[in-house]
This record gives structure tokens, sequence and C-alpha cells, in this order.
């Protein structure tokens, strides 16, 4: 049973970081505008308003905070010193509240307006709602990295309340980047060729988001290897722990098989411009850096648990905690992408011939 909470929370997250990566990506989109967004802008409006979903899936971890964080403990409690003003039960609750009604009203605001935009008649007005947007994602992206650091500090980096690394918040946004493009590109691939989307979607577009994954599948190397050189060349104590509990029980060589199937075979693959341009074949490299993302997020979660080392028991009750909860979250997904048109074709950033033609 005691497997079950950090399964749960491995689950939790993985989802999680789809849905907050898919907002941060709405939000970029429509900072930056182009023609690699207006085939995903809904997908990340659907996935954007499951947070509210994510907050009530939340609540178990509240509820269960003594199963999963040592700092609950009165034990613990003692050896925290000032960080108990952090580290309690009720200021834990109220960040997590707080952090899921503002990622909730940016991903409600962006929505409803974008549903707006489609609506205007006049070109004018579809200018005064992307300006709108934009105002709201300017400092709406900047104010969500800062409540995801504290997330990912809250949520992951606490489960060793004695170490720290001031760069793992940017490692866990990583994360969420990637798996949530990886995620749009499968989604992309299921739907190009539905009515209302066939022939607005072309290879193209996979191309731009295949080197958009192929960015972030670096960019999550450059962070882990970032901290890893960091903390190893300080070799201090208190921060190179987390690192020797992830060399012993099993996981000396999940952190390999990291390197290999999270970095240096998508790298590799994705260099080819060919691979980029073919859907079925990117939508594939997208799946396997899921799962590699679903085991990131194992090998940060469980070495805390079961005396660090792994077992099938977790391992089975992860694939179940994450499936069951992918089953309740894409169900919602799919219900928010059938409610609004597929292609948002008053967006004024978006060429009229982009969506008319799919260049």
């Amino acid at each position: 049973m005691n497997d079950f909470y950090p399964a749960y929370l491995v689950g939790f997250l993985f989802w999680f970081s789809i849905s907050m990566g898919c907002l941060g990506i709405l939000m970029i989109q429509h900072l930056t505008g182009g023609n690699w967004g207006h085939g995903i802008r809904r997908p990340l409006e659907a996935a954007s308003k499951t947070m509210p979903l994510m907050l009530v899936l939340f609540i178990p971890i509240v509820v269960f905070a003594g199963n999963l964080y040592s700092w609950t403990r009165p034990e613990e409690i003692a050896k925290l010193g000032d960080k108990t003003k952090y580290l309690n039960t009720t200021f834990f609750t109220v960040r997590g509240i707080a952090y899921f009604i503002i990622w909730t009203a940016l991903a409600f605001i962006l929505s409803k307006w974008s549903l707006e935009q489609d609506k205007t008649t006049t070109s004018d007005k579809a200018v005064d709602v992307a300006q709108k947007c934009r105002n709201v994602s300017g400092p709406g992206l900047l104010l969500c990295s800062l409540l995801v650091t504290f997330a990912s500090f809250d949520w992951v980096m606490s489960l060793e309340p004695h170490w720290f690394s001031t760069i793992f918040g940017i490692l866990f946004i990583g994360g969420c980047l990637l798996s949530s493009f990886s995620f749009m590109i499968i989604i992309l691939s299921r739907i190009a060729d539905r009515e209302g989307v066939k022939g607005k979607i072309t290879s193209k577009h996979f191309h731009d988001l295949g080197k958009f994954l192929l960015g972030m599948v670096m960019l999550w190397a450059y962070f882990n290897l970032s901290q890893l050189l960091i903390m190893w060349s300080a070799n201090l104590p208190e921060e190179i722990i987390w690192y020797i509990h992830r060399r012993t029980g099993g996981w000396q060589y999940v952190g390999p098989a990291l390197v290999v199937l999270h970095f240096a075979v998508p790298f590799l693959l994705l260099l080819s411009r060919a691979l980029k341009k073919k859907p079925t074949i990117l939508a594939t490299v997208a799946g396997g850096l899921m799962i590699m993302h679903l085991v990131d997020l194992f090998w940060l979660v469980f070495p805390e648990f079961n005396g660090g080392v792994i077992s099938p028991v977790s391992v089975v009750l992860t694939v179940v905690a994450t499936g069951v909860i992918g089953a309740i979250w894409l169900g919602l997904f799919f219900r928010n992408l059938s409610s609004s048109p597929m292609i948002p074709v008053n967006d004024p950033y978006i060429p009229k011939e982009a969506v008319a033609h799919g260049h």
C-alpha cells in the first residue's frame, strides 16, 4: 500500500505536466504568432482547460501528504528548523489551491477570447481580441513560470526536504514543455485527416513541431547535465546525496537509460528533416518521449521510497495510476476539444493562405 501514494503522485505529475505545458505553449503562441500554432491552438486550449480536473486530483495528495512527505512528521519537523515556515501542511495546501486558481483562470480566459475571435466580423475586432490575448499572455507566462517552479519545489523536491537545487524548477518546466509538444504531435497526427482540418495541416506543420520537439529534447538534456555538473563539482554532502540515492537499488540503470532513450536516440532521429515531415513516424518518436518522461518522473519520485530500491509493485502501480488518471484526463480533453471549431480562422497573425492551404 505504501507504493500507491508515490505511484499516484507520479501519475498526477505526468498529466499535470501536459496540462501545464500546453498552457505555456498556448501563451507562447499568442505572443509570437506564426503558422506553427494554428493547427494546435484548439488542442492546446482543450488541454489547458483540464486544470480544474487537476485541482480535484490534487486533493488526494493533500489528504495523504503524511504518506508522501517526511516534513509532515513530528520527528522530521524538529530537524528542519526555519524550513518549517514554508514546509507545513497548511501553507502547502494554500499554495497548491492558489496555483490552480491562477492557472485555471488563465486557461479559460484565453480560450474564451480565442472563441470570441472566431465570431468577429471585422479585422479590427479580430486584432483587438488578439492584442488582449497577448496582453494577458506576456505577464501570464512569467507568472506561470514562477508558479511552476514553486510547485516543483513543493510536490517533488520536498520529497527529500534537506536537498535543494536552484535549477530544479527550470528542469521541471523543460519536462512539461517536452511532454506537451509530444502530446500535440500525437493529437495532430490523429486529427489531420478529420473533416474541417484535412488539407489545412500539412507536412510543413509537422516539420515545425518536430523542430520544437528537438529543441525541447536538447533543453531537457542541458538542464539535467547542468544540475549534475554544478552539484558534482561542488561535492557538498547535502547536494550530492540526491544522486547517491540514484546510484543503487536498480536506479543506476535507469539514469543511463534516460540518457540514451530520453536524449541520444530521439536527438539523432529528430535531426532528420525527412522524419519530421512524416506524421506517423514523428508521432511514434513523440510517443516514445512521453513514455520516457513518465520514466523520468518515476526516477525523480520513487528513490525516496522503499528504501531506495526499485520494486515491480511500484512499477505496476505507477502504470495503473497513470492509466486511470489518463483515462479521466483524456475524456475531459476530448470533450473540450469537440466543443469548439478545430481551426482558429480569424487570427490576424496567421496568414489567410496558411489557414486555407496549410502553407
